[in-house]
């Protein structure tokens, strides 16, 4: 590739067929980024489906000066970035480190400016590379391959047995009891050793049965993440930042309306599922006041009930204005990890998820996204996913709960379970 991006827009008429094409042709690059709203339309809609392959240029950081690393990375040029934050990033010097071990082995930073940018959309593509139109006239001519269904039957294990999970909760509601924490999202993985797939196939077979707004699929060398989230971390558009934290869970009934919507009716009117929400609000609230003009903080959303293929979720939104001249990475300081997938208050329970936790979570509960030239950038929560290394052959998956004094041990097991019914339905396909 040289050095002159060109950018051009083509109409597309049929859009289902025009993106299958383009994850097919996907398939040649060694590094890309692949991030599909699934036409969910969730305001603020930011990307219907975006893509960057290949690597002009790249950071790779896990000291504790990352963060500063990527901001010089990030002042370099006014461009597109497309990357990741481990969970375990050290964005903070005194964050706890976990003891546990993570196989997956994604970098702890990563981000790269494509060779290649497509975005697409329901009536038109448009492509900055060096030669768009050649890009264009290969991606329609691909023949989409439809694969072989091979039976995985992956036999999937779980690093926690029922009876220590109710112990491990029961232990936690003692920390909260002592008031070391008020809510703590407890996380506990599903594992495959000697795992062969095709991580294609099992992307589209995720979002047949979850296509949720902010999935991904992204590789990186021989580490794959095949992401089916439905939560946003953190959005920046102009002057403005906002995040969008998940809490509350309820099961949809397909087939039968009356049920389906009584499950939803009794998750918006949930004390539990409320009670957390709140208290992941008001932490997000407190984080983005470290970055927001002061007075601007404010919740758009409380309480929202979005349903999804699986599951009927709670989301709030809370936005605010930014200080004058805020960077990338104090937005990033002053937010990660986020307050759904660690708890309140965020230090303490950090704390107790390495004590308690028996791996590390990598890019699980992280983050994957991008930054635009203008530095706007949209993030999601790295949930409902399977992490894939392929050279050692290794799959995990987690799923996890928010812990609260009031919380039954039993349901938040049956919690985590529903969670993990679509991956588990896809990898026993």
């Amino acid at each position: 590739m040289n050095n002159t991006i060109l950018a051009a827009t083509f109409p597309v008429t049929d859009f289902g067929q025009i993106k299958n094409k383009v994850l097919n042709w996907i398939k040649r690059f060694s590094t890309f980024c692949f991030l599909d709203n699934h036409q969910y339309h969730i305001a603020p809609h930011s990307q219907e489906c975006i893509v960057a392959a290949g690597i002009r240029r790249k950071i790779i950081a896990a000291d504790a000066d990352a963060l500063d690393h990527l901001q010089q990375f990030i002042d370099e040029k006014k461009t597109w970035l497309f990357g990741h934050l481990n969970y375990d990033l050290p964005v903070q010097q005194d964050m706890p480190v976990s003891a546990g071990s993570d196989l997956i082995n994604f970098p702890q930073l990563f981000f790269f400016e494509p060779e290649i940018l497509i975005r697409l959309n329901e009536t038109e593509m448009t492509i900055e590379a060096d030669d768009p139109a050649d890009i264009f006239e290969t991606i329609s001519s691909w023949q989409t391959e439809e694969g072989i269904d091979r039976e995985t039957r992956l036999p999937v294990q779980s690093r926690m047995e029922k009876e220590e999970y109710l112990s491990v909760i029961r232990q936690l509601q003692k920390h909260i009891l002592r008031g070391d924490c008020y809510e703590i999202n407890f996380c506990q993985e599903f594992f495959a050793g000697e795992a062969v797939i095709d991580p294609f196939r099992v992307y589209q077979k995720l979002t047949e049965i979850s296509p949720n707004p902010f999935s991904a699929l992204y590789r990186l060398n021989d580490k794959w993440l095949i992401c089916a989230s439905p939560e946003r971390f953190l959005m920046k558009k102009g002057n403005t930042v906002l995040s969008q934290p998940i809490k509350g869970t309820s099961k949809r009934i397909p087939g039968n309306a009356v049920l389906d919507k009584q499950s939803s009716e009794q998750l918006f009117h949930s004390d539990k599922d409320r009670s957390e929400n709140v208290m992941v609000v008001d932490l997000v609230r407190n984080d983005l006041s470290k970055i927001c003009e002061e007075g601007t903080v404010q919740v758009d959303e409380l309480y929202g009930i979005y349903s999804f293929p699986q599951v009927h979720q709670m989301i709030s939104t809370v936005s605010g204005t930014l200080k004058r001249n805020v960077s990338f990475t104090e937005m990033i300081r002053a937010t990660f990890p986020m307050g759904s997938m660690t708890g309140a208050p965020k230090k303490r329970v950090m704390e107790l998820i390495a004590q308690y936790e028996k791996t590390k979570r990598g890019i699980f509960s992280g983050t994957v996204g991008y930054i635009s030239p203008h530095g706007d950038f949209d993030f999601n929560v790295v949930i409902r996913s399977i992490m894939y290394n392929a050279t050692v052959r290794y799959l995990s998956f987690q799923a996890g709960s928010g812990i609260t004094f009031y919380s039954d041990p039993e349901k938040e097991w049956e919690e985590c379970m529903l969670k993990a019914e679509a991956i588990r339905n896809v990898l026993s396909a």
